[in-house]
């Protein structure tokens, strides 16, 4: 039997073990190939998180050295508000071309910071000259809401790209922010509504602080349409201005004056203590799941400390 498992090749000394040290030097070529392959493609993510990064800053310093450009020449120079009455002048010698031109330039007005009152005002009164009070007044309404609509959802969208990651870093360390960003996502398109009818809420800015947080686009469009009623307003100011040249520095109606005012401030508090009430409740639900969590971690130890603890938290937030 020896002789037949030599013959046979059992027992024999050559290439014994052969098998296995294969297996395994191929198991471990596999195993290195794969470590290569993951860091490489965590070198490409690292690389791409890099350039995205470098992407968002370039845009963000572009912008706003626009924003100080504009806030700059205002109170200076003027440059810009020269530039709105030779292009409402124009508007008013082409109002077919300039409809659609004009709508076109309340986007980048509104992405820019360029304030909106002199080219809603300015349309008011171009667009009444050539059609007439009643057509001048609904065509006035449909540039500049049209206008600003699409110059607000861009702004919301670059907000959104540039500042919404660092947003949820906010949201992940502090817990006041997560319940303001949760009470904005569940309950946004009644606080902006709020927030858009009050005149005294800065337009441009609120474009811009929507995107940092949880609000949906969706939410966010639908609320536009409150812009409406301010809208018709200003145009019809407007429309009723003696000249171009007035437009933005003639005193209305102190009365009229006074009473925007006085809406706006009042909406605009009604809109604080709304996302105050709900960033509270949502600050209580985001604090009684850490406080569960840390229970279950615990098992159950200090309940009444942390419960003390919650409560003053909430109150210090309120």
């Amino acid at each position: 039997n020896d002789a037949d498992d030599v013959e046979m090749g059992y027992g024999s000394g050559d290439g014994d073990g052969d098998g296995p040290v294969d297996a395994e030097a191929q198991e471990q070529e596999q195993e290195q190939e794969d470590l290569d392959e993951a860091m490489a493609h965590a070198s490409e993510a690292r690389s791409a998180l890099r350039r995205s990064r470098i992407k968002k800053l370039v845009l963000a310093l572009v912008l706003i050295g626009f924003i100080v450009f504009v806030i700059i020449d205002s109170t200076t120079n003027g440059y810009i508000k020269d530039g709105i009455q030779t292009f409402l002048r124009w508007i008013e010698e082409n109002p077919i071309e300039g409809f659609f031109m004009f709508m076109g330039v309340y986007v980048l007005a509104t992405v820019l910071f360029v304030p909106g009152l002199i080219l809603t005002l300015g349309a008011g009164y171009v667009f009444s000259n050539a059609f007439g009070t009643g057509l001048g007044l609904f065509v006035g309404t449909i540039s500049v809401f049209v206008g600003a609509s699409l110059g607000s959802m861009l702004a919301f969208l670059i907000s959104r790209y540039i500042l919404r990651e660092w947003a949820v870093g906010l949201t992940e360390k502090f817990p006041i922010f997560r319940a303001i960003d949760q009470a904005l996502e569940e309950k946004g398109l009644k606080i902006i509504i709020l927030l858009r009818l009050s005149p005294v809420i800065p337009f441009n800015a609120l474009n811009y602080v929507c995107g940092v947080t949880a609000v949906s686009f969706k939410d966010y469009s639908l609320a536009l349409f409150a812009m409406l009623p301010g809208t018709i307003l200003y145009v019809f100011l407007g429309a009723s201005a003696q000249s171009l040249a007035t437009i933005g520095s003639s005193t209305d109606s102190k009365a009229l004056t006074i009473s925007t005012v006085v809406v706006g401030v009042v909406l605009g508090i009604v809109a604080v203590a709304l996302s105050s009430r709900y960033a509270k409740k949502e600050l209580n639900k985001i604090l009684d799941q850490e406080e569960e969590a840390n229970e279950r971690i615990a098992g159950g130890e200090g309940e009444g400390g942390k419960s003390q603890d919650r409560d003053n938290f909430v109150h210090d937030a309120a």
